[in-house]
């Protein structure tokens, strides 16, 4: 396990069986940049990928 899976995990066993939209998801990973400038390189980089997931299906 990696040190920052960490983090996944907690969420996973927090949150793991709530429903959320990509909506509030996005509104969160917007709130965490606005709070977190530094990292809005990798946040807008998760965001693309889970963006194109389909996209890789489809080739």
């Amino acid at each position: 396990m990696y040190f920052t899976d960490r983090g996944i995990e907690e969420l996973q066993s927090r949150r793991g069986e709530e429903e959320i939209s990509f909506d509030w998801l996005a509104d969160r990973l917007q709130e965490f940049v606005d709070i977190n400038p530094e990292f809005e390189v990798p946040i807008e980089r998760l965001a693309t990928w889970l963006a194109r997931l389909d996209d890789e299906d489809e080739e």
